[in-house]
């Protein structure tokens, strides 16, 4: 049944192929794109097994940073995927094998969808999927932006820490709070509602956690994370950023993409790169996003890559938003037949 339906798929594409997709009955969806905390062992293989475009993805970011990445991700050590030099290339490729795979196998593209997004560097996944940024270019400077996040901040010396049943104004004024140690404490990412992480230096955060404590937030809790991201501590890998995306080229996307610092749909060439820059110390603006993509008509989402923490996170923020993951042969196939249904 599975390859009968495969087929029909395959003869809709051929028989489509030029015609303006907006005048089918196709829904309108967005493809999102999972950030650091998705990677597990395995990730990817099901999708390289079953589809060559998807393995020419994992072979071209391989030769790309002179590194056996996809046998890491395959059959490795966790740990080792886990350091964020790896896992934020890892991530990327599972992600683009399943954009690519999507495309070849069922007729779904990038350029269908109203927008892309990913989340901290899933914006670099969708921007790949788009074609603003080359594959190899991507590979690269995730290799980069990893090793200089990971290098930003002595080991020790910083942390991120969740707040859950908070809102904006609780978490800004626990900053505030751990801020008044003297060390850098900022919001990082406004995942959901009720849901944010702040991250800074140690001691400034773990102030700012015993403030929201003491003013009603439900729970606030450290993070086992390498590196305070998002936040001013991450400056000199923002430096570093910068010097990288100087040289690297970037096109308009074949769809607008929902910018994590603006939460906005932007599609000019250099104001992603400064957008790109600023992503590093700045606000992982989520819940704003997909607020921004379902005020546009946006009525479903394709979580490229491993896992489902944007699909889950995105039931907190719109409800009535489906959600799909793209991990799998088998999600894609179905995320292709509701789309196209």
């Amino acid at each position: 049944m599975r390859l009968f339906f495969k087929r029909l798929l395959t003869f809709a594409v051929t028989f489509n192929h030029g015609r303006n997709l907006e005048n089918t009955d196709m829904k309108k969806f967005a493809l999102i794109f999972p950030g650091q905390g998705s990677q597990e062992i395995g990730m990817g293989k099901a999708l390289a097994d079953a589809f060559q475009s998807a393995r020419d993805v994992f072979t071209e970011v391989d030769e790309a940073l002179g590194q056996d990445l996809s046998k890491l991700m395959w059959a490795g050590d966790i740990e080792e995927l886990t350091l964020t030099a790896n896992t934020q290339p890892a991530l990327m490729a599972h992600s683009i094998a399943a954009a690519r795979a999507l495309e070849s196998e069922f007729g779904l593209s990038a350029k269908d969808a109203a927008y892309v997004a990913g989340h901290s560097l899933g914006e670099y996944s969708a921007l790949a999927a788009a074609g603003s940024i080359g594959l190899s270019d991507t590979a690269k400077l995730l290799r980069i932006r990893g090793n200089a996040m990971q290098a930003a901040v002595q080991p020790g010396e910083g942390a991120m820490a969740a707040l859950l049943g908070v809102d904006i104004e609780q978490a800004e004024a626990a900053c505030a709070a751990g801020r008044e140690t003297g060390g850098a404490c900022d919001i990082a990412n406004d995942n959901a509602p009720g849901q944010l992480v702040i991250s800074g230096r140690k001691d400034a955060v773990e102030a700012a956690c015993a403030h929201a404590k003491d003013n009603g937030v439900k729970k606030a809790m450290l993070l086992n994370v390498s590196a305070p991201f998002h936040c001013s501590l991450m400056q000199p890998a923002a430096d570093a950023m910068a010097e990288a995306l100087a040289d690297v080229a970037i096109s308009s996307p074949a769809t607008e993409l929902v910018a994590n610092v603006s939460a906005s749909a932007v599609n000019d060439p250099e104001i992603i790169r400064k957008n790109l820059i600023s992503q590093v110390t700045g606000r992982v603006r989520w819940t704003e996003s997909v607020q921004f993509m379902v005020a546009q008509g946006v009525e479903a989402t394709g979580e490229a890559g491993n896992g489902k923490v944007l699909t889950v996170m995105q039931r907190r923020i719109e409800k009535a938003l489906n959600g799909f993951t793209l991990g799998t042969p088998e999600d894609l196939e179905a995320f292709a037949e509701a789309m196209k249904g």
